[in-house]
C-alpha cells in the first residue's frame, strides 16, 4: 500500500491509547481518518463501529480498524452492514487469513487480550496480505445477506466453445444478484474480434447453449464490438468481467457509469476457447497422421 492509501480508524475508550499508538506507528505509510473517540471518557462501542462500518459498506473508504477491549462488540456491529466483513483477530494466522481468504475489509483488535506490540504486529500483517481471490472469490459472495441480492447482473462475451471456465464465471456472476442477463457477441462483431475463422459456432446456437444453464436468465445479441451501449440500455447494478483486467480499465474501456458497480473474476487457468480449438486441431491431425501410416 502507499502513502494515498486512506484507512478508517476508530475504538472505544478502552481502545484509544493503543489507537493512538496504531497512527503513530503506521503515520508515514498510511492516511488515518480518526473517528475518535479522542478521551479515554466511557463511550459506547456501537456508535464508533457503525459510524466507520457506514464508511466502508459505501464504499467511500476500502479498510477500517476498529479497537476495543475485546474486539468482539465492535465486529459483532460492524457485521451488520452490507458489504462489510469485520474480522475480530487475535493472532497471526487470523490477521493473514481473514485477508487472504474471506477478503475482509474491518480488522477489530482487543486492547485487552494482546499487548500493543502484538497488536500493532497482527495490524501489519492483516495490511500487507492481499485477498487471495481464486476458490475464495464465490465463498465471500455467498456472505451477503439474500436481501442485497435484487439485483440485475450483466456480463458479456463470445461463449464460443463452453467450458469450465465460463460456467465458473457465469456462476459467480449469478451469485451476486437475482438476475444475470449475458451480452452475446454477434457473429459480425466475433469475427471481428477473432477472426474470419470464428465463431466456430453461430449466435444462435451460442445463445440457446446459454439459455440451457439454469444460471442464466437472459441473453442479448450485440454487434458492437464493445458492450457499452447495451450495458448502458440495461442499466444493471453490477458489470461482471475476467481478472485480466483492472476494475478501473474496465471502467474506461466500456465507458462504464461510476454508479455501476464492477466485480472481476479471477479467470481459470488453462481454460479458453482458443485453447480447445488448437487441441482439437492437434488430436484432428494426430489422427490422420496414423490413418495415413
Amino acid at each position: 500500500m502507499n502513502n494515498n492509501i486512506s484507512i478508517i480508524i476508530s475504538s472505544d475508550h478502552n481502545g484509544v491509547k493503543l489507537k493512538n499508538k496504531i497512527q503513530k506507528y503506521f503515520s508515514k505509510k498510511y492516511n488515518f481518518i480518526d473517528l475518535g473517540p479522542h478521551s479515554i471518557d466511557k463511550v459506547d462501542y456501537t456508535d464508533y463501529a457503525s459510524q466507520a462500518a457506514k464508511i466502508v459498506s459505501s464504499n467511500q473508504v476500502k479498510y477500517a480498524i476498529l479497537v476495543c477491549g475485546t474486539g468482539i462488540g465492535m465486529s459483532i456491529t460492524a457485521n451488520k452492514f452490507s458489504k462489510v466483513r469485520a474480522a475480530h483477530v487475535h493472532n497471526i494466522i487470523s490477521a493473514i487469513n481473514s485477508k487472504d481468504h474471506n477478503d475482509s475489509n474491518i480488522i477489530c483488535l482487543g486492547s485487552w487480550i494482546n499487548t500493543d506490540q502484538t497488536n500493532l504486529k497482527l495490524l501489519e500483517n492483516w495490511l500487507n496480505t492481499k485477498f487471495g481471490e481464486g476458490r475464495h472469490i464465490k465463498r465471500v459472495e455467498k456472505i451477503e445477506p439474500k436481501k442485497n441480492k435484487e439485483k440485475i447482473v450483466f456480463t458479456n462475451g463470445v461463449f464460443d466453445i463452453l467450458h469450465s471456465g465460463h460456467i465458473e464465471l457465469l456462476k459467480f456472476a449469478k451469485l451476486l444478484g437475482k438476475k444475470l442477463i449475458v451480452g452475446l457477441n454477434s457473429d459480425k462483431s466475433v469475427k471481428i474480434l477473432k477472426g474470419k475463422n470464428r465463431p466456430i459456432n453461430n449466435q444462435f446456437d451460442r445463445k440457446n447453449l446459454l439459455l440451457e444453464l439454469n444460471v442464466v436468465d437472459e441473453v442479448i445479441i450485440f454487434d458492437d464490438i464493445k458492450p457499452s451501449a447495451l450495458i448502458k440500455s440495461i442499466k444493471p447494478n453490477i458489470v461482471v468481467k475476467g481478472s485480466e483486467f483492472t476494475e478501473e480499465r474496465i471502467r474506461k474501456f466500456d465507458n462504464i457509469p461510476t454508479e455501476i458497480e464492477i466485480r472481476t473474476f479471477t479467470l481459470k487457468k488453462g481454460y479458453s476457447t482458443t485453447s480447445t480449438i488448437k487441441k482439437i486441431k492437434k488430436l484432428k491431425s494426430a489422427k490422420k497422421s496414423y490413418i495415413n501410416r
